[in-house]
C-alpha cells in the first residue's frame, strides 16, 4: 500500500460519513429523471465538483480571510518583532494553502467515485502538491529562524545563508524522494538504492555546491571571514566589504560601489587579505617615505645647530646629543679642525629625530603601537626616510586626513634642516636650464 492509499484509508476510517452512500443517493435521484447511467455519472460528478468548489471556497475563506488574517493583525500589533518574520517569509500563507489541499484530498473519492481510475491519479497529484507545500512551510520556518538569528550579536556575522542553502538542498532531496515514492508506489529506500549507482554523476553535477559547502564550514569554523569584513583579493578585483556569504559565492561591495562575486571555495585555494585585525586593533598603519636628496646631506655647524635648538620639541634631544658627542670626541681626542674626525650632528639625523618627536607629541598617532622613523636603502630617487606608525582612528577619510597633515608639515619643515626633497626634473626645470646655457653662450 503506497502513501496515497494509506492516507485515503486513514481518512475513510476516521470519517463518520459514508461517501459511497452520498454519491449513490444523488446518482439514484438523477436516474429517477430518466437519465442514462453514463449521463447520470457525468451530471452527478459535475454536481459534486461544484460542491467541492463551494466547500474549498468556504474553507479558503475561513482559513485565509478569517483565521490567518486575524493572526496577522494580532502579530502586527505585538511589540515583539520576531513573529513579524512569519509574515515576511510567508509561513502563514503556505499553511493557508495546505489546509484546502487536505480537504481536497479527502473529497476527491466522493466527487469522482464514478471514475475510479481517475481518483488515484488525482489523489496522487494532490499528495504531491501537499508534499511541496509542506516543504515550503518547513523552508519558510527555517528562514524565520535565520532572520531571528541575525538579530543576535553572536550570529550577525555568521554565514547563515550558506547553512540555509545546505538545508534547502537536503530538503529538496527528501522531498524528491517522497514524491518519487508517491508516483511509483515504491518504498523510498528503492529510490535511494538506485541513487547510489548514480552517485558519481551527482558528485560531478554538485561539485561546486559540495566545494562551497566544505569551504563555508571551514570559513565559519576558522572564523577567517565574516559579513562586514574588509577583504582584498586583487586577482579577482575584490577590495571592499563582504555583504553576503552564500553556499556557492561571496559578494564583496568594492569601494567604487561595484559588486564582485567570488566562489566560496576559492577562499581556501587562493590567498586574501582580511583587514578585520586592523579594524579591531583601533590603529591604522602609516607606511610612507620622504625621499631626501642625497647631495644635501651634510654635517651641521654650531651656528646651524644653535638655530635648530630653538625648535621646542628638538631642544632636549640636541642637548643630550651635544653631551654625548662632546664626551666621545674628548675621549678620542678627535681633531676638530677636520669635521669628519670624531662625531658630528648631521642635518638628516636631526630631521629624523624631529619627525620622531613630532609623532610622539601628535595626539592623533597611536602611542601604544609601533612607532618608527627609519632610513631605507638609498636609490636613484634619493634617501628614503620612512614613517612607520599607526593613527588612532581607523576611518578611511580620517586616516587620510591625519597622514596628509603630517606630511604637509614635514615637507614644509625639511628646508629648516637644509635638506631638499628629491623630485625628478620637470619641464620648467629643463627650460630654465636651456635658458641658462643660452645666456652663458651669449
Amino acid at each position: 500500500m503506497n502513501l496515497s492509499e494509506t492516507s485515503q484509508h486513514i481518512l475513510e476510517n476516521l470519517s463518520p460519513i459514508d461517501h459511497n452512500q452520498l454519491y449513490s443517493y444523488t446518482f439514484k435521484k438523477l436516474e429517477q429523471w430518466h437519465l442514462s447511467e453514463q449521463l447520470a455519472h457525468i451530471v452527478n460528478t459535475a454536481i459534486w465538483v461544484a460542491v467541492l468548489i463551494v466547500v474549498l471556497l468556504v474553507v479558503d475563506f475561513i482559513t485565509n480571510k478569517l483565521i490567518i488574517n486575524l493572526v496577522v493583525k494580532i502579530i502586527r500589533r505585538t511589540k515583539n518583532n520576531f513573529d513579524d518574520f512569519l509574515i515576511q517569509n510567508k509561513t502563514l500563507v503556505y499553511i493557508g494553502r495546505y489546509i484546502p489541499l487536505s480537504v481536497t484530498k479527502y473529497l476527491i473519492p466522493v466527487v469522482f467515485q464514478g471514475y475510479p481510475s481517475l481518483v488515484g491519479v488525482l489523489v496522487t497529484f494532490v499528495d504531491i502538491l501537499m508534499v511541496v507545500t509542506l516543504l515550503m512551510i518547513i523552508r519558510s520556518i527555517f528562514k524565520v529562524i535565520r532572520d531571528i538569528a541575525r538579530t543576535k550579536p553572536a550570529f550577525s556575522d555568521k554565514p547563515l545563508d550558506s547553512y540555509l542553502q545546505v538545508f534547502e538542498i537536503f530538503l529538496l532531496f527528501v522531498g524528491g524522494t517522497i514524491i518519487f515514492s508517491i508516483i511509483t508506489g515504491n518504498s523510498p529506500w528503492t529510490f535511494l538504492a538506485s541513487l547510489g549507482a548514480a552517485s558519481a554523476i551527482l558528485m560531478l553535477i554538485f561539485k561546486d555546491t559540495i566545494l562551497g559547502f566544505v569551504a563555508s564550514v571551514q570559513v565559519s569554523a576558522n572564523d577567517s571571514i565574516r559579513v562586514g569584513d574588509w577583504i582584498e583579493m586583487p586577482k579577482y578585483g575584490a577590495d571592499g566589504d563582504v555583504i553576503e556569504i552564500n553556499l556557492n559565492n561571496i559578494k564583496v561591495q568594492n569601494w567604487d560601489k561595484t559588486i564582485t562575486t567570488i566562489p566560496t571555495h576559492l577562499l581556501l585555494a587562493d590567498s586574501f587579505k582580511n583587514w578585520r585585525g586592523m579594524q579591531a586593533s583601533g590603529g591604522r598603519r602609516i607606511k610612507r617615505a620622504i625621499h631626501v636628496k642625497i647631495s644635501t646631506i651634510r654635517f651641521l655647524t654650531e651656528e646651524e645647530i644653535e638655530k635648530l635648538h630653538a625648535i621646542a620639541i628638538l631642544s632636549d634631544y640636541i642637548e643630550k646629543r651635544r653631551e654625548e658627542i662632546k664626551a666621545y670626541n674628548e675621549s678620542t681626542r678627535a681633531d676638530a679642525s677636520m669635521p669628519i674626525n670624531g662625531r658630528r650632528m648631521t642635518n638628516v639625523g636631526l630631521f629624523r629625530a624631529y619627525i620622531m618627536a613630532y609623532a610622539r607629541q601628535n595626539p592623533r598617532i597611536h602611542q601604544g603601537m609601533t612607532l618608527l622613523v627609519r632610513q631605507l636603502a638609498p636609490a636613484e630617487t634619493g634617501l628614503p626616510i620612512e614613517l612607520y606608525m599607526f593613527t588612532n582612528d581607523i576611518r578611511w577619510a580620517v586616516f587620510e586626513e591625519i597622514m596628509a597633515d603630517i606630511f604637509d608639515h614635514l615637507f614644509a619643515a625639511i628646508k629648516y634642516f637644509h635638506l631638499e626633497v628629491y623630485e625628478a626634473p620637470a619641464s620648467d626645470d629643463l627650460r630654465h636650464l636651456q635658458l641658462m646655457v643660452g645666456k652663458l653662450h651669449d
